[in-house]
């Protein structure tokens, strides 16, 4: 990696963990140049806009998320195994191994729910490519008639979604401790209902 590479990677990682405080809008180039001793301009060297340094800073995101739920989770035999890979290690990203408590993408769909542009793009991208992850694995538990034939695979995938919101607001805002235990147990039931009953 080039010097140029190395700081352009610091400048991500360092805004990375402050828009995990405070938001992709709210970080400051003047902080950022401060903390890894570069200048405005120079900072401005490797970012021509604050835009282009979000943008960056969502696809770290993207990535790392990528890295520690989908693959790994997609390493698991495909069926109901992947199906409970992908639901437990997003609710351990959410619980600890993400960006502090919480999902730092729910976060920024606050954030960025009535604000149009190419990080809003990016972020509905990401999340639909997310839902699509999971509605794939449900069709491929339904193929391995690890589900009944009659599951809906978008309908999973709807309803694992609601239970990680809902885990979200438990865990992080409202600070039960029991949000995982309730979020398992949710869990349980759809898969459950996913196994032996015909949807309606």
């Amino acid at each position: 990696m080039s010097k140029g590479e190395s700081t352009r990677e610091a400048i991500v990682h360092e805004a990375l963990n402050q828009a995990v405080q405070i938001g992709l809008e709210g970080i400051s180039i003047g902080v950022l140049a401060t903390s890894l001793d570069l200048s405005k301009s120079g900072l401005f060297a490797h970012f021509k806009s604050k835009e282009a340094l979000q943008l960056a800073v969502l696809e770290e995101a993207i990535e790392r998320f990528a890295r520690k739920v989908i693959l790994p989770s997609l390493a698991e035999p495909r069926g109901e195994p992947r199906v409970r890979a992908l639901f437990c290690n997003k609710l351990a990203w959410m619980e600890h191994t993400g960006f502090g408590a919480g999902c730092f993408f729910l976060s920024l769909e606050q954030e960025y729910d009535d604000r149009p542009g190419p990080i809003r793009d990016r972020l509905i991208q990401s999340q639909r490519d997310w839902s699509e992850v999971v509605t794939r694995a449900a069709a491929l538990a339904v193929r391995e008639r690890h589900f009944h034939a009659s599951v809906d695979p978008e309908q999973f995938a709807f309803e694992t979604v609601g239970i990680w919101r809902a885990f979200q607001q438990a865990h992080k805002l409202l600070g039960d401790p029991k949000a995982k235990a309730r979020a398992e147990r949710a869990f349980e039931r759809l898969i459950d209902e996913a196994q032996h009953k015909k949807r309606s």
